[in-house]
C-alpha cells in the first residue's frame, strides 16, 4: 500500500480535506479526486499555461506541483469563478468579445486574466499583452483574448469597489460563493 498524506486547504471557497499520496500531482488531484475537471491537462511540463489554477491569489502550473505542497492554501480553479449562477465579468467579457474558439486554454486563460486585473486594474494593452505571455493558445492570435481581457476591466471597474471587497471578504471568512451577503457586510453603511 502506498503511503497517504493528509492535506487541507480551501478550494472555490470550500474546505477540502483528502489523503493523498506525496507524489500526486495537483492537476491530478483537482480533476480525479475532487471532479473539477475545468483545468485541463496540456503540455505537462509546465509550460503552456493550460492547467493554471490560482493559489492564495497568484497563477500555478497545476501539472507541475504536488497537491502535497498547497497544504493550508486556498486555491481558485475556473469553476470558482461564476458566483450564484452569474458569470464573472471576465467570463463574460470572454464570451462577448470571442477571447475563445476551441476552449481549451480558456481555463487557465481566465484565472491569468483574474490575476492580471487584480494586479493591474486598469491595466494598459500592452500589460495584458505582456501578462498573458506565459499562457499558450493555438487558436486566437490573442488579439482577442486581449480584448476580452480590456473590456473585463472596464466591467469590473465600472463594478466598483465593493464587489472587490465583496470578494475578498468572503474569500477571508470562507464563505464560499455567496457575494450578495458579503457585499452587504462589505458596503459602506447609510445613515437613514
Amino acid at each position: 500500500m502506498t503511503e497517504q498524506v493528509p492535506i487541507s486547504l480551501v478550494v472555490n471557497g470550500r474546505r477540502v480535506q483528502r489523503e493523498v499520496e506525496p507524489r500526486r500531482l495537483l492537476v491530478d488531484f483537482l480533476r480525479e479526486d475532487l471532479g473539477l475537471v475545468g483545468t485541463h491537462i496540456g503540455c505537462e511540463h509546465g509550460v503552456c499555461g493550460t492547467c493554471t489554477v490560482l493559489r492564495n491569489g497568484e497563477s500555478i502550473r497545476s501539472c507541475i506541483t504536488l497537491a502535497v505542497q498547497v497544504d493550508g492554501q486556498e486555491l481558485l480553479t475556473v469553476e470558482g469563478l461564476a458566483q450564484d449562477g452569474k458569470l464573472h465579468p471576465i467570463q463574460e467579457a470572454f464570451w462577448e468579445k470571442q477571447g475563445l474558439q476551441c476552449g481549451y486554454c480558456t481555463p487557465g486563460m481566465l484565472l491569468r486574466a483574474k490575476e492580471i486585473l487584480e494586479e493591474s486594474p486598469r491595466p494598459t494593452r500592452e500589460q495584458v499583452r505582456e501578462g498573458i505571455a506565459s499562457q499558450l493558445c493555438r487558436c486566437t492570435g490573442y488579439q482577442f483574448i486581449i480584448d476580452a481581457i480590456m473590456d473585463a476591466a472596464e466591467r469590473m471597474h465600472e463594478q466598483g469597489p465593493d464587489l472587490v471587497a465583496a470578494a475578498q471578504l468572503a474569500a477571508s471568512q470562507e464563505q464560499g460563493p455567496d457575494l450578495v451577503a458579503a457585499a452587504k457586510l462589505a458596503a459602506p453603511q447609510q445613515e437613514s
